[in-house]
């Protein structure tokens, strides 16, 4: 639902000023110093290291040693510029731990008193995000609605306006959520949040299964925008008006609409297209032959561990090495701004889920690095990624990269449960574009190898 969000809520880049990369030997560094590591209490520091070294800590996932000199600069320093940062780390910690009554309560304090500041705008727009996730999407509405009225210049405008078209279409409130549309219209006219917000109202007349209306809605969007930038294309529309005349009953019409798009292994929309065309008993289109470029960059790499910890939770190790590839271009010593390491890019606070059943009880951040280790637990994560969503890839894909409880609400906005429906629901432009890089790696890596990693 937070579209423009989507780079804070994966990247962190909401929390200002922030260190893109914190080394771990920096990491290694303050928990060695830090008392509490051993159980005790921290020692009060100046405010200004306080607060690096929560940002240090909260860079890393590890929230309650960030929270902790968080909260010192609170005690010690109420009157501290630093304040308005100290409570908008503690309120997006909780609301990265999945504790949203929390980090509302926390974002409250922080807009009471520090709204003039961009941490406290920062503040409101992410309280409506933490509505959303409490499923008060009324309260995120109106959340939304007043951070456009008090801040039409500010930061996050476009995204309050398409947040705010979602959460009451989210609450039941569809001539709110349409007319939201045509504020959003007319407000950023020649945009790509227009085209958002357009590609908003189709995914809600697909949502409410109003077939006609949906396929009028695809054809609105095709001619009036430029994707350019926005959170579509026009693959997904034509796709999205193709299934909408199918389910009408339009069923030539429709296998028109999917010939329309061309299928390539670049075109995730076309691949569907293509399949829904086969279906129908119509000519499937195929691809064409994977370029020598492709082919060489989806190598098999770690072979030898892909297939023993795939084989143990019946996985595909080509998915495995589809979202490698997209996440490490296979460098086993690589870290994320978010504290993500290794091939799989695990932040610490999810491989920590998994660590016994992966075999790894005394799992250590920097073991994340290492091949075996890394690999074994994102089998293990993938496994639990692919029960939970019924083995649809998409969403374990989506859930990968945006988080469990965003991806639940995806799927339970997308009506039918179609992986192109859903994928057009994923609501962050980082998560989605994520999404569709990944099934393309999965797709190419099927034509090349078998599920035992063997080239055909």
């Amino acid at each position: 639902m937070n579209h423009v969000l989507a780079f804070s809520i994966i990247f962190f880049a909401a929390l200002t000023p922030i260190v893109c990369q914190r080394s771990d030997s920096a990491l290694r560094q303050i928990r060695e110093q830090d008392v509490f590591s051993k159980g005790g209490d921290i020692p009060t520091l100046a405010a200004a290291e306080h607060l690096s070294r929560a940002e240090t800590y909260s860079s890393n996932r590890l929230f309650p040693e960030a929270r902790a000199h968080w909260m010192k600069v609170l005690e010690v320093y109420p009157a501290d510029t630093g304040v308005p940062k100290a409570l908008f780390g503690i309120a997006r910690s909780f609301m990265w731990e999945r504790q949203y009554d929390k980090s509302v309560e926390w974002f409250e304090r922080l807009t009471k008193d520090h709204l003039n500041t961009k941490d406290g705008r920062e503040g409101l727009a992410f309280k409506g995000a933490s509505y959303v996730r409490l499923g008060k999407n009324l309260e995120a509405a109106k959340t939304y609605e007043q951070y456009i009225s008090m801040f039409p210049n500010g930061e996050r405008i476009d995204s309050a306006h398409l947040n705010t078209i979602d959460a009451y279409r989210e609450a039941g409130m569809y001539d709110e959520a349409d007319a939201w549309v045509e504020k959003t219209v007319s407000r950023f006219d020649s945009t790509p949040t227009e085209t958002n917000a357009l590609h908003a109202r189709l995914r809600m007349e697909i949502f409410r299964e109003r077939w006609p209306q949906a396929a009028a809605a695809a054809d609105a969007l095709s001619r009036s925008a430029s994707f350019r930038a926005s959170m579509t294309s026009l693959d997904e529309v034509r796709y999205l008006k193709g299934l909408a005349l199918e389910k009408a009953g339009r069923k030539q019409d429709a296998m028109d609409t999917y010939g329309s798009i061309g299928n390539s292994y670049a075109s995730y929309f076309g691949g569907l297209a293509s399949e829904r065309l086969a279906k129908g008993g119509a000519k499937m289109h195929i691809p064409a032959p994977l370029t020598s470029k492709q082919i060489a960059d989806s190598p098999v790499m770690y072979l030898t561990d892909l297939l023993r910890e795939s084989k143990k939770r019946n996985i595909d190790p080509r998915f495995l090495l589809a979202i490698m590839k997209q996440e490490s271009v296979f460098k086993p010593g690589a870290k994320s701004p978010a504290g993500a390491r290794g091939l799989l890019q695990l932040v610490y606070d999810t491989a920590i889920k998994y660590k016994d059943a992966a075999g790894y009880p005394n799992l250590q951040p920097d073991d994340l690095y290492r091949p075996s280790v890394n690999i074994a637990l994102g089998a293990e994560y993938v496994a639990f990624l692919k029960k939970e969503f019924g083995g649809m890839y998409e969403a374990i894909a989506a859930s990968y990269n945006g988080g469990e409880d965003n991806a639940h609400r995806w799927l339970n906005r997308s009506k039918p449960k179609d992986p192109g429906v859903f994928t057009s629901e994923v609501g962050f432009a980082e998560t989605k574009n994520y999404v569709l890089k990944v099934m393309n790696n999965y797709r190419i890596y099927k034509a090349l190898y078998t599920e035992d990693l063997q080239r055909k």
